[in-house]
């Protein structure tokens, strides 16, 4: 009578079991799946809520001469900010930073210049008075060579001590070519006047380099091959390449238009490569380049959303 019950207790504990894994496998059976698209919000990483427009000034570019990085990059950025920032974008023609710089760069030994000759300056009329004055007395002979010999004298120290043109900066081809311009960008007085005149916007500006690049060696590729009976199969080939392409090497400074202070900065870095039989125009890759930084510049001034889905169960 004991080994009955035994078996009895046995038996309806392997049926509990098994209805409660029937239970779950109907309830299984049943569930809907549902993906929800989410997004979440970012913060940006400069509060621009104190202002109500932004002016993207310009920037001073070099590298390869194939893409002008001062318009594209000032157009490109004004446009993205029109369509996914809530600043009042400024149109305007691009500032002339690099006739600013060397403007700057030359206006304080200009003014040496003129505190260290003040005394040989009035030796220098005085020789002229002379001049004059053996001319009125019929030298005139010796002032015609004297009048030579000076215009001579006079050309060869301008040439000596001349600047760079304005118009005419040396040409930017790596980023120490960019050193001697940065100085403009915490001139805080000008751009305090940019400002004003622009109503005290945001400013964006900075400097911009896109270098044509090229590299060899082992790169690994996918390659499709096929076995005797037609079937195709795709295995890893490495092979020695040479590549070519560009490197782009962007600078976004933030300024404050209504003290002219620097706010933010940030350095990018972007790099593509071609195979070297390929033909890439050098402002697709540009393009190409800039739309991997136009997320990362925009979510310094405005929130981003990041999509993505949820699986829920009912």
């Amino acid at each position: 009578m004991t080994g009955l019950l035994a078996r009895i207790a046995r038996t309806a504990g392997t049926f509990r079991i098994l209805s409660s894994v029937a239970a779950i496998l109907v309830i299984a059976g049943c569930t809907n799946y549902y993906e929800i698209p989410i997004e979440t919000p970012i913060k940006p990483k400069l509060d621009v809520s104190a202002f109500q427009r932004v002016l993207v000034a310009g920037f001073i570019a070099g590298g390869t001469e194939d893409v002008d990085g001062n318009l594209e990059t000032t157009r490109l950025l004004r446009s993205q900010l029109r369509t996914k920032s809530d600043l009042r974008v400024i149109d305007t023609d691009v500032l002339p930073l690099m006739e600013v710089a060397n403007e700057d760069a030359g206006s304080e030994p200009k003014t040496d210049a003129r505190n260290d000759t003040a005394k040989p300056a009035s030796k220098t009329d005085a020789a002229k008075a002379e001049t004059a004055t053996d001319g009125a007395e019929g030298k005139d002979v010796k002032e015609a060579k004297n009048s030579k010999g000076e215009a001579k004298t006079e050309t060869k120290t301008e040439a000596k001590g001349e600047a760079p043109s304005a118009d005419k900066p040396a040409a930017i081809k790596d980023q120490k070519d960019l050193e001697p311009y940065e100085h403009v960008f915490a001139d805080v007085e000008y751009w305090k006047k940019i400002g004003e005149e622009y109503q005290n916007p945001l400013i964006v500006t900075g400097t911009v380099m896109f270098t044509p690049h090229a590299r060899s060696g082992i790169v690994q590729r996918e390659e499709e091959v096929y076995d005797s009976f037609g079937r195709r199969r795709v295995v890893p080939v490495r092979t020695y390449m040479e590549r070519k392409g560009y490197i782009l090497q962007p600078k976004f400074i933030f300024i404050d238009g209504r003290t002219g202070a620097v706010m933010h900065s940030e350095n990018f870095r972007e790099e593509v490569l071609y195979n070297a039989n390929q033909s890439t125009p050098a402002l697709s890759s540009y393009f190409e380049l800039m739309d991997r930084l136009i997320p990362s510049f925009l979510s310094t001034l405005s929130s981003q959303k990041i999509k993505g889905t949820r699986v829920l169960l009912q």
